[in-house]
C-alpha cells in the first residue's frame, strides 16, 4: 500500500508541476528577457551614440570607396564564329 501511495504522490507532483509551469513560464521568461535587455543596454548602449558627429579628429583614418564602374553594353566584345561539323 505504501508503494502505491508513493507512486500516486509522484504522479500528482508531476502533473502539479506541469500545470504551474504552464501558468508561470511566460511570466518568468518575460522577466528574464527584460533583465537581459536592460543588461545589454547598460553594457552596449553607449556605442550607438559614440562618434556620431561628422567632425574629423586628428589621426582619424578615412577610407573612401571608389564608385563602381558602369559597364556599357555597346562595347564590341568580339566576333561570333559559327562552326560547322564535318561528317
Amino acid at each position: 500500500m505504501a508503494f502505491l501511495k508513493t507512486i500516486l504522490i509522484i504522479i500528482l507532483g508531476y502533473y502539479l508541476f506541469k500545470i504551474l509551469a504552464r501558468l508561470f513560464a511566460p511570466k518568468i521568461l518575460n522577466y528574464a528577457a527584460k533583465k537581459t535587455e536592460a543588461h545589454f543596454k547598460e553594457r552596449f548602449g553607449d556605442f550607438a551614440n559614440q562618434n556620431t558627429a561628422k567632425e574629423e579628429q586628428v589621426g582619424d583614418v578615412i577610407i573612401d570607396k571608389r564608385p563602381a564602374k558602369k559597364r556599357s553594353t555597346s562595347e564590341k566584345v568580339g566576333d561570333y564564329i559559327d562552326f560547322e561539323e564535318i561528317d
